[in-house]
């Protein structure tokens, strides 16, 4: 990033994320797609090693933050609540909050085709930058980065349980109408290394597609799916 609006946004973005990068080589490895590199090859690294690493720090300072939140829960309880909150579709909420998508390096084909907007590019720079932040400060800065991404655990849990089942959600609109076998999950596209791998599906409503959702599971995706065909029907009525 060169300019200086574009300086101003990283600026802003580690005030938001309560991180100032020592080493600013993090910050801009952890914003830096895959597709940036094959137009400017000064730039030798991407996001997905970060990813990678990111994701295993989000879930051991979740892990840790329950664990202190919630003394008399089990551990199934906690398991499950750390899936909703480290799930994609979460990770892809706090980051556009942070406005992390914003300060995104993206080559000029991905830009173009929706790229900074694409829920699985945003989930991949999230975790990116929390293991930037760990390289960069360790394991307390990665934390207090979380906890500035998140803010409240409780309150971000009240909203999950709300829409924790979408696929869910979808079947009880459908099924008064059309029957309980009127809807089919088909994946369209399956990309990416297999330690990176991206879905993407389409539910549709007896053959007629209704939605589309992308995720690093088929799970996921179908979920994503499920929302946009439900955020549909929440327009039509």
């Amino acid at each position: 990033m060169d300019t200086h609006e574009d300086e101003a946004k990283l600026q802003l973005l580690q005030e938001r994320i309560n991180h100032v990068f020592k080493d600013k080589r993090y910050l801009t490895q952890a914003l830096t797609h895959r597709s940036y590199l094959a137009e400017h090859p000064e730039a030798t690294v991407n996001n997905q090693r970060l990813e990678f690493l990111g994701d295993a720090v989000l879930q051991l300072i979740m892990s840790d933050l329950l664990f202190s939140l919630y003394p008399g829960e089990q551990e199934g309880g906690l398991t499950k609540k750390r899936a909703s909150l480290t799930k994609g579709t979460f990770l892809v909420e706090v980051a556009k909050e942070a406005m992390i998508h914003e300060c995104l390096r993206l080559g000029t084909s991905e830009e173009s085709s929706g790229g900074r907007n694409r829920a699985s590019t945003i989930e991949d720079a999230c975790e990116a930058l929390i293991g930037g932040v760990y390289l960069d400060g360790g394991f307390e800065a990665a934390k207090t980065t979380v906890k500035a991404l998140y803010g409240d655990l409780s309150i971000r849990l009240e909203g999950a349980n709300s829409r924790d089942n979408p696929k869910g959600r979808l079947q009880e609109i459908i099924q008064p109408i059309h029957g309980n076998h009127a809807l089919r999950y088909d994946v369209v596209l399956e990309e990416g290394e297999d330690h990176a791998k991206a879905f993407e599906v389409a539910v549709f409503l007896l053959d007629k597609q209704i939605g589309k959702g992308r995720g690093h599971s088929k799970k996921i995706a179908e979920e994503a799916a499920a929302r946009m065909a439900l955020a549909l029907f929440e327009l039509n009525q």
